[in-house]
């Protein structure tokens, strides 16, 4: 990897100016494309500690072997200029939304002589009507297919038409009459006109018109004794109520707009749009992308909206409304953007009440859907499991198949409640029922090695006592099932074949050295560092760098996520009770009984902060003069609450 310091340009060179910069790898390839309003102080945080960069970015300089700067006029024209380079290079380290497909539309030739109804894509052409943005595709291809049956408007190519005009026969399509057969002459120019004419005015939102008629096309049919016709107008009003429902109103009908929403982990994020025509939600669309760019969410939706609106132009593409979970960082250079790019005004907003923030709460619920689908798909394939474990088998080098592995995370804050995690993965899969909680205390809490320690030692001296204790059953001597009933509960005697620490060298020199001490040379550990995502072997001077993309960084990634997950978990509630019970003590009146009864009744600190005098009293053995003790100490440990002279009530300087 390259120092930053090499290529690091002097203070002075770097102009103040906005801009757009780029660095480049050893080859000359655009690894990350930024933009800044001060050139100076932006590139200067890259350099000024690389150290303290997080991992990503850290990862990012030091792949970096140079970097270079254009000056531009103004924050919009950065903003423009960075959308440019990032569709011309795809920066590894970008974020890069690589769904960004044209959208797919209803499209009417109203301008040839026999108008045509298609799925079309890209820049709209004149004289042709075009409705919606649809997503996916397959959907407005179904609509299509429906809406043949009672519009049989021409839908087939030039060529196709010209061919069956000249034979004389229509295509299967008028056969089946989903077609008029315009080509054959089976209906004239201006019916065919009025015909696609209808079926414009029925995506423009009055189906209801055409619904009515037709029934009452039905009754008419009925009465005359022609069910059969009945029964073909009885179909044709089924096929448009399907294609109204698709279109129901979820907002006031002048209403466009786009709804966009995030849900996001560490490691991923997903994506989800709905798009809001005519108060009709005619299109969904999402993505699932990785975070290869640590980045805030104001910029991530800054960058999610120049990608998804960096080749859409006109108000037939981008809506009135725009509507996000929260504010671009760059809000007013974003909002004249896309005012530009739409040739009127756009809001840009977040929605707080009403109708819209509802609709933008499903969206919400559809991208946390997508994301956790999208872990499932990976975390639940069979094949995409083994082909993550032999993968790192074969990156670490190990002789033995990685069917359990357990990883180790400590969590603490400035070394008080010290609590650590033990998850363990079976066959890819988490096994729950196995994971354990530690807390920590003593000499073993002084620092992140020593917890270690202490915890590996504690975890294995369980699994040797528990294998000595557990006497072989050997069949004749003994009824295997009156044995099995007979043996004490077995909580730590599977061992596991690769043990995953989080840190680096320190943490797994720790968990070595536990495993030596107890005799036990038989189980393998690595540590994940979060620096670089990179395995550390014990006793290797360099570590093992799985790529980006593999499954098997995904996976380490994921079950040491999980422990980091349930060892803050733990951590927080142990200082919830300790925050509790070191205020609780201090409250004349208050014994072991009463205070053991608080905290199960109320469950925290912050509800018992909220609570009433008469809440309190609700409390099994609280009385008024107790109650009323408790909640004015709670209310002086309240942050930010004025001094309270408990005797006269007077707030104190």
């Amino acid at each position: 990897m390259a120092d930053p310091r090499s290529y690091r340009p002097a203070t002075g060179d770097i102009p103040i100016n906005p801009g757009v910069y780029r660095f480049r790898d050893e080859v000359g390839r655009v690894i990350y494309v930024g933009k800044a309003k001060v050139l100076r102080s932006r590139l200067n945080s890259y350099f000024a500690n690389p150290a303290g960069l997080n991992a990503k970015t850290h990862t990012m300089v030091h792949t970096a072997t140079s970097v270079e700067w254009t000056v531009v006029g103004s924050e919009m024209e950065a903003l423009q200029l960075e959308y440019t380079w990032i569709k011309e290079y795809h920066p590894r380290f970008n974020i890069v939304f690589r769904d960004d497909k044209s959208y797919p539309y209803l499209a009417v030739t109203m301008g040839e002589k026999y108008p045509r109804a298609q799925v079309m894509r890209g820049d709209k052409r004149k004289d042709t009507k075009y409705f919606g943005p649809f997503y996916p595709a397959k959907a407005i291809r179904e609509t299509l297919d429906t809406l043949l049956r009672v519009f049989p408007v021409r839908s087939c190519s030039m060529g196709v038409f010209k061919r069956a005009e000249s034979s004389g026969r229509p295509c299967l399509l008028g056969y089946i009459d989903k077609c008029a057969a315009p080509c054959v002459g089976r209906i004239t120019e201006d019916d065919h006109k009025k015909l696609a004419a209808d079926l414009c005015q029925f995506m423009g939102g009055e189906g209801t018109k055409f619904i009515k008629e037709l029934e009452a096309k039905m009754v008419e049919a009925v009465g005359r004794l022609e069910y059969e016709q009945a029964a073909r107008y009885r179909d044709d009003v089924a096929a448009l109520r399907r294609v109204f429902e698709r279109n129901a109103v979820v907002l006031a009908e002048n209403t466009e707009a786009d709804i966009f929403a995030v849900h996001e982990d560490e490691l991923e994020a997903s994506v989800q749009v709905f798009h809001v025509r005519n108060g009709r939600i005619r299109g969904q669309r999402g993505w699932v992308v990785e975070k290869v760019e640590d980045v805030t969410a104001p910029e991530f939706i800054e960058h999610l909206l120049t990608q998804v609106y960096g080749e859409a132009a006109g108000d037939d593409r981008i809506p009135r409304e725009v509507l996000v979970p929260v504010l671009p960082e760059n809000v007013e250079e974003v909002g004249r953007w896309l005012h530009e790019r739409r040739g009127s005004a756009v809001s840009l907003r977040v929605p707080q009440r009403g109708d819209k923030a509802t609709l933008a709460e499903t969206v919400r619920e559809n991208a946390e859907q997508s994301l956790r689908l999208h872990k499932s798909r990976r975390s639940g394939d069979l094949t995409t499991r083994s082909a993550s474990l032999q993968e790192l088998q074969d990156a670490l080098g190990l002789p033995v198949p990685l069917l359990r592995i357990e990883c180790y995370d400590v969590s603490h804050v400035q070394g008080t409640n010290v609590v650590a995690s033990m998850v363990v993965v079976e066959d890819g899969l988490p096994k729950k029922s196995d994971y354990r909680k530690f807390s920590i205390t003593g000499e073993a809490a002084r620092d992140d090695t020593a917890s270690m320690y202490d915890v590996i030692s504690r975890r294995f001296k369980n699994y040797l006592e528990e294998m000595a204790d557990t006497a072989p059953v050997i069949s004749g001597e003994i009824d295997i099932a009156d044995a099995a009933e007979k043996l004490p509960a077995r909580r730590f005697a599977y061992p596991p074949s690769l043990v995953i620490v989080d840190g680096g060298p320190p943490q797994v020199s720790a968990a070595t050295r536990a495993l030596t001490d107890l005799g036990i040379d038989d189980i393998y550990v690595v540590g994940l560092a979060k620096r670089l995502e990179e395995l550390w072997l014990p006793d290797d001077e360099f570590p093992v760098i799985l790529p980006r993309a593999s499954n098997a960084l995904y996976l380490v990634q994921r079950i040491r996520d999980e422990a980091h997950r349930f060892a803050i978990t733990f951590h927080r509630k142990k200082r919830s009770v300790s925050m509790t019970t070191s205020l609780l003590d201090t409250i004349d009146g208050l014994g072991p009984t009463k205070r053991e009864a608080m905290r199960k009744h109320f469950g925290s600190m912050k509800k018992m902060r909220a609570a009433t005098i008469e809440e309190l009293m609700a409390v099994p053995g609280i009385g008024p003069v107790l109650a009323a003790t408790v909640f004015d100490a709670l209310a002086a440990s309240t942050p930010g609450a004025p001094a309270v002279n408990m005797t006269t009530g007077e707030v104190l300087d």
